[in-house]
């Protein structure tokens, strides 16, 4: 139940009026709601894993992290890539998921100077003409020289102006300055997501191709091995079980090889995705894995509060929850309103811009709720519900993010480890094999041992492959938990979100 009350100026009320608009704009200043204090959270002094560990052999690991070099921008770059930087310039350009995130973001942006609209008065227009004739038969009978045609031109003016007198436009504009931070965090984290996965899916297709380079030479192998198995068998000293061992063992790496095509394919596809283009047209030559991790530097734990996007959208979805309270605190205060009309009338188009065709009215205006069961309160509750739902969310996201580096600091330093171990074990097959077959050539032993040594090898040397591209892209996704080289001083201010241009 609103109160209206109206003061329409005349020359007695004019000093009235005055005052009553100047009380208004004294009362600009006041701003009610609560205090935005972003919460703190104890982030431990170091990263566990950045710790020296002691391998199984007795000697030390320790991540890289040099105190001269930080991640920047292009933090692909360290992996010194040719091919792989020209992929991701692409991508920042292409990549469709990061158009439609810059959009959101544009609309925020507008969002804001919608709000930052209602700090000016809106003035408008309704210019008219009316032309009419009276009946000749009403009020003028035997009257033969009466005009019953009459003319109006009409040019009014409305001007109306709501002065922030309790910060509910102020805390508007935040809410939406806020909300615009969050979408420019968002893209910032989804471009860091694509070029993450654009890295992640190049890593793994030249892994396929290291694999598929792997088992080629494998083929040829058991393809000699035929050969020779089918020669001693002519001589006496082997049988035709040999020949289908030998056999056996070159079809199944065809087959397995060929099978490799599938996932190459896919992650060609993928990354035509990301790139913005059709997977019908896109291809990358072969070339084998050749990448080593390089030198990341990591940092300590609290400097991913200001490194990480998705932290930084979390803190200004709480500042803009907070706005939101200010902005419904407000209505449990009077608003205030200032109104003016004014123009000109003439009932010819001669006089019409004629001094005494003017009119005006000016006044002030006031509304309170006096009564609502209820309501403002329980949606004031509501948003402090929400604010304190999106303090959690920003603490559990801060969580995730020292979770996740110690991931992938831990992936890194057991990876390094089994990569080490992995090579001592193809240097045992390796050896094995050779022995095997020397044996088998001299007749010593049957063609199932140079099978099982084979086999043994080939089966190592793939598992050293698959733990070299578990390295580079554990590499990748440290980086991307680090923040990829972006800091919270990246983020748009609350004012330059509100410019025309940034």
């Amino acid at each position: 139940m609103a109160s209206p009350f109206r003061f329409v100026s005349t020359p007695r009320r004019r000093t009235i009026t005055a005052a009553i608009a100047g009380t208004i704009l004294l009362l600009q200043g006041c701003r009610v709601g609560p205090k935005y204090i972003p919460p703190v959270v104890q982030a431990p002094p170091a990263f566990k894993e950045v710790a020296p560990q002691v391998a199984a052999d007795g000697s030390t690991w320790k991540p890289a992290t040099p105190q001269d070099a930080t991640l920047r921008g292009k933090w692909w770059e360290i992996y010194q890539e040719p091919e792989l930087n020209a992929l991701e310039d692409k991508l920042n350009i292409s990549n469709q998921n990061i158009a439609q995130s810059f959009q959101n973001f544009m609309a925020a942006r507008a969002q804001v100077r919608q709000a930052r609209a209602s700090y000016s008065p809106t003035v408008t227009t309704t210019p008219a003409y009316t032309r009419a004739r009276a009946s000749a038969n009403e009020g003028s009978q035997g009257l033969s020289n009466v005009n019953l045609n009459s003319n109006d031109f009409n040019l009014p003016f409305d001007v109306s102006w709501e002065p922030d007198v309790w910060g509910r436009i102020r805390n508007t504009v935040r809410e939406y300055a806020n909300a615009a931070q969050v979408s420019a965090a968002d893209l910032a984290n989804e471009r860091l997501t694509e070029q993450a996965n654009l890295a992640v899916d190049y890593f793994e297709i030249r892994g396929q191709d290291e694999l598929i380079a792997l088992y080629q030479q494998s083929i040829e192998a058991e393809r000699q091995s035929l050969k020779l198995t089918q020669v001693l068998r002519t001589t006496g000293i082997d049988d035709d079980q040999a020949i289908a061992q030998a056999e056996l063992n070159l079809r199944t790496a065809e087959a397995t090889a060929t099978n490799l095509g599938v996932a190459r394919a896919q992650y060609e596809h993928a990354i035509a995705l990301l790139l913005g283009e059709p997977a019908s047209t896109f291809s990358i030559p072969v070339r084998s894995l050749t990448t080593e991790v390089p030198a990341i530097p990591v940092g300590v734990p609290s400097e991913l509060l200001q490194r990480r996007p998705d932290i930084a959208a979390a803190e200004r979805t709480m500042s803009q929850a907070n706005a939101l309270i200010g902005v419904e605190t407000a209505a449990f205060y009077p608003s205030f309103s200032l109104s003016a009309e004014g123009g000109l009338q003439s009932s010819t188009i001669g006089n019409w811009f004629a001094w005494p065709s003017r009119f005006f009215s000016v006044g002030p205006s006031a509304s309170q709720t006096l009564f609502d069961a209820g309501l403002r309160r329980a949606t004031i509750a509501q948003y402090q519900a929400q604010y304190d739902g999106d303090v959690a969310a920003y603490r559990q996201t801060v969580l995730t993010a020292f979770q996740q580096t110690e991931d992938y600091l831990a992936s890194l330093r057991i990876l390094t480890q089994q990569r080490q171990q992995q090579q001592q074990a193809i240097t045992a097959a390796q050896r094995y094999y050779d022995l095997a077959d020397v044996r088998y050539r001299t007749g010593v032993d049957t063609y199932l041992n140079v099978f099982t040594a084979q086999t043994t090898l080939l089966s190592n040397q793939q598992t050293a492959v698959t733990l070299h591209v578990q390295q580079v892209t554990s590499s990748v996704q440290l980086i991307e938990a680090l923040g990829g080289g972006w800091d919270v001083s990246q983020l748009p201010s609350e004012k330059s979100v509100a410019a025309k241009k940034m």
